[in-house]
This record gives C-alpha cells, sequence and structure tokens, in this order.
C-alpha cells in the first residue's frame, strides 16, 4: 500500500474539487451547445495556457523523436479516446450519472492490472475495490430505470472509463525519461488537433456563438481543468501505483452527484450517503500504509 505525501494529497484535494465541480459545468457547457466543439475550445484555449505555464517553470517541451510513438499511443489511452467518448456520452446523461459511470475506471484499472500486466493485488487492495464498486451501485440505484432507455450514454461512458483505465496503467509504466508536464502539454496539444478535425467534420454546421454560460464553462475547463486538473491527475498517476491512483481520485464521483444536486435541484438518498462511506473505505484501503511486520521490518534494518 502506498502512504501519499504532504504534496500529493494537496494536489489530490485540489484536483478532487477541480474535477468534482467541473461535471455540472460541462453539462452545461454541451446543453444547447455541439459536444465536440465545446470540447475543441476548451482545448484550443488550455493548451497555450498550460504550455506558458511550462515555460515560465522552465520545464523542457522538447521530445526526442524515439519516443513520439510511446508519446502517441498514451494520447490514444489517456485522452483521445476518454474526452471524445465522454463529451458526447454527457449529452444522454445527468452530470451526476456521467461522473459515476466515467469513474468506474479505478474497477477497469484494477481488472486490467491483474490480468494483463500481472499485478499482485493485496485482499485488503482488492476489498479497496469490491468497496469502490459497491458505491457505484449505491450511487447508481435510483437512476438504473432512466438509464435503461439512455444505452448510448451508458455505452459511451463505460468505453471512456475503460479507456481512461488503460492509459493509466500505461502511463504509470512508460519508459520516456522526461518530467510528467511535458507529456501532459503534448498529450494534450495533439488532442486539441484530434477535437479540432472532429469538430469541423461533424459539427461544422452546427457551430454557433456560445452564450455567456456557455463560456463560462469553456473557460473552466480551460484554466482549470487542462491547465491545472488534467496535468496534476497525470503526476498521480505517474507517480503512484495505479491503484492507489485510480481509487485516490473516487471522491470526485461524489463531490460530482452532490454538487449537481445543488447546482440542478436533484434529490439525495440514503444510497448516496452510504456510496461516501463506501467510496471513503475504498480509499483508505489502498491509501493507508500498511504495517510492517517484526520479521519484516528486521529484514529490512538488516539489508539496509
Amino acid at each position: 500500500m502506498h502512504a501519499l505525501t504532504t504534496r500529493q494529497w494537496v494536489v489530490l484535494a485540489l484536483l478532487t474539487i477541480v474535477w468534482g465541480i467541473n461535471w455540472p459545468i460541462m453539462k452545461l457547457g454541451v446543453t444547447g451547445f455541439p459536444p465536440l466543439t465545446y470540447r475543441m475550445m476548451c482545448l484550443l484555449i488550455g493548451t497555450p495556457i498550460l504550455g506558458l505555464g511550462l515555460v515560465a517553470m522552465k520545464v523542457p517541451l522538447r521530445i526526442p523523436r524515439q519516443y513520439w510513438r510511446e508519446l502517441l499511443v498514451l494520447s490514444v489511452f489517456n485522452m483521445f479516446i476518454w474526452h471524445a467518448l465522454m463529451v458526447l456520452g454527457v449529452q444522454y446523461l445527468s452530470s451526476g450519472r456521467s461522473a459515476i459511470l466515467g469513474y468506474t475506471m479505478p474497477i477497469f484499472s484494477a481488472v486490467l492490472g491483474a490480468f494483463i500486466f500481472h499485478d499482485r493485488l493485496s485482499l485488503r487492495a482488492w476489498s479497496g475495490v469490491a468497496a469502490a464498486a459497491l458505491g457505484v451501485v449505491f450511487l447508481l440505484w435510483h437512476e438504473l430505470t432512466l438509464l435503461s432507455g439512455k444505452p448510448l450514454g451508458i455505452l459511451l461512458a463505460l468505453g471512456s472509463a475503460c479507456s481512461w483505465a488503460m492509459g493509466t496503467q500505461l502511463l504509470r509504466r512508460t519508459s520516456i525519461p522526461l518530467p510528467t508536464l511535458t507529456l501532459s502539454f503534448w498529450m494534450t496539444a495533439l488532442t486539441a488537433i484530434l477535437m479540432t478535425v472532429l469538430a469541423f467534420l461533424f459539427e461544422s454546421d452546427q457551430w454557433q456563438a456560445p452564450t455567456n454560460t456557455h463560456w463560462f464553462a469553456i473557460l473552466y475547463n480551460a484554466i482549470l481543468v487542462f491547465g491545472f486538473a488534467q496535468p496534476a491527475w497525470f503526476y498521480l498517476a505517474r507517480n503512484l501505483p495505479p491503484l492507489a491512483s485510480t481509487v485516490s481520485v473516487m471522491m470526485i464521483p461524489i463531490l460530482a452527484v452532490f454538487s449537481g444536486a445543488l447546482a440542478l435541484n436533484e434529490l439525495l438518498h440514503w444510497q448516496d450517503w452510504a456510496a461516501t462511506g463506501l467510496v471513503a473505505i475504498a480509499i483508505g484501503s489502498v491509501l493507508w500504509p500498511s504495517k510492517k511486520s517484526p520479521d519484516r521490518a528486521a529484514t529490512e534494518i538488516k539489508d539496509a
């Protein structure tokens, strides 16, 4: 199990707030506005902001040619599929349901890690995954009948979650010897190009001037999501074990449900509170450090 440093806890807390609140904001952004175009505008504004931040921090931007292929693979699973499918799926679902389905990612990540990458997970780790899965079930308790009529939205959200899970596993194992912020910038820039092409091909006949509400959603995403949250997530995903990084963000759908309830006047039920407790248990099970046995501690001291 992996204990977070103080810096990682601060990054995680800020990431949870920014991404959690973003779900109802994103729903507002695609309501009455072409979704791919919305995502394109967020990226076209957010990418230069991220780039300027890296220049100010003197982070190197150059990626040697031998790493271009691996960077493209990371971009496909971490960014291309996730952003394209999720921004389309959120049209068909409420912000809370979209977040819940998107954050089934830790479950996919654990399964992929165990069966594809041969990760050895302890009983406590599997218990954490089970608690997270049960929390998702509770969050969807009152939504299942509504979701049953929207299979396309469900498939898009689950497909994006599965892709993100694979991307997290690959990012943790990447051999590119460059700062995470450098990789984040180029993955964001490549996604901006892709979304621009998709928006032009499929939505150019729907282009319109954004309203003030749309502009608010666009700028929130451009500055806080792509300028901070996305790089912050890559930092956690690359520096923590896949299970620890994925389960650690499970409070985001909880915040999305509660913020969506406040913004959209959706009712909260006892299942929502039960899910909050289960998710907290899941996070603790993978982040709370294990006690070392006396024999193991003695061995480590001897080896040192």
